[in-house]
């Protein structure tokens, strides 16, 4: 009797089916679609587009971070943002080949080198500049758009929202400035028309700009108090 009882488990096990579902480990994941979709599909959106995220799907974009950045920030991502750090040796889930397969895959499936051969494509990052200055670039390339002091215009919304604005880096701004966005038609540095494209130190300068109309947001007064 006590053999029967022993023996059952293992016939149940065994008369599940005649095919075995295999299980991988998380760490020996190496389909990109999968790690796509595990990690980045739910802010960047499916097939790297028309998620709340900046899409990767995106050739200007593949072209100004470059993939060493990409793969950079895949591990250790970016700080202040809602952008976290995959790889394992910053407190992620993902090996160092994982985050390889990534950067190498959305490089080679969306990024169109062909396409920015003789181009001059902006630094990645650099310091602020004059916000100065950057008030009358801004006033002269973007405010057909966002208006003449960056609060909205008839095509795009505003620029210098104190909430918008306590949700981006410096960072994030320079990239939208040169990369534009795609998803949402808005140009990169080169501009909807046929005039010169902004120079770095623009770039720079209207980033600063920007990034100037930052204040400070009393949490109490919202009704929030954190630690």
């Amino acid at each position: 009797m006590k053999q029967c009882l022993l023996l059952t488990p293992v016939i149940l096990l065994l008369g599940c089916g005649d095919h075995v579902e295999q299980y991988t480990l998380p760490d020996q994941v190496t389909d990109f679609t999968a790690l796509f979709e595990g990690h980045c599909a739910g802010c960047h959106g499916h097939d790297g587009r028309l998620g709340a995220a900046r899409p990767l799907n995106d050739p200007v974009f593949l072209a100004v971070i470059g993939k060493p950045q990409l793969q950079l920030i895949i591990s250790n991502g970016v700080p202040k943002t809602a952008m976290p750090a995959f790889g394992k040796n910053a407190g992620g889930d993902l090996t160092d080949q994982q985050i390889t397969i990534l950067a190498d895959q959305i490089s080679q499936r969306w990024s169109r080198p062909r396409d920015f051969i003789g181009v001059a494509v902006p630094p990645y990052s650099a310091d602020l500049g004059d916000a100065k200055a950057g008030a009358i670039v801004f006033r002269a390339k973007c405010a057909s758009c966002h208006g003449e002091e960056g609060t909205g215009g008839p095509k795009a919304g505003s620029v210098v929202d104190p909430s918008y604005l306590a949700l981006v880096s410096d960072q994030s701004l320079r990239t939208s400035v040169i990369a534009g966005r795609s998803d949402q038609g808005i140009p990169d540095w080169r501009g909807p028309s046929s005039g010169p494209p902004l120079a770095p130190v623009e770039i720079s300068n209207v980033v600063a700009w920007i990034s100037g109309h930052r204040t400070p947001i009393n949490l109490t007064q919202r009704g929030t108090n954190l630690p």
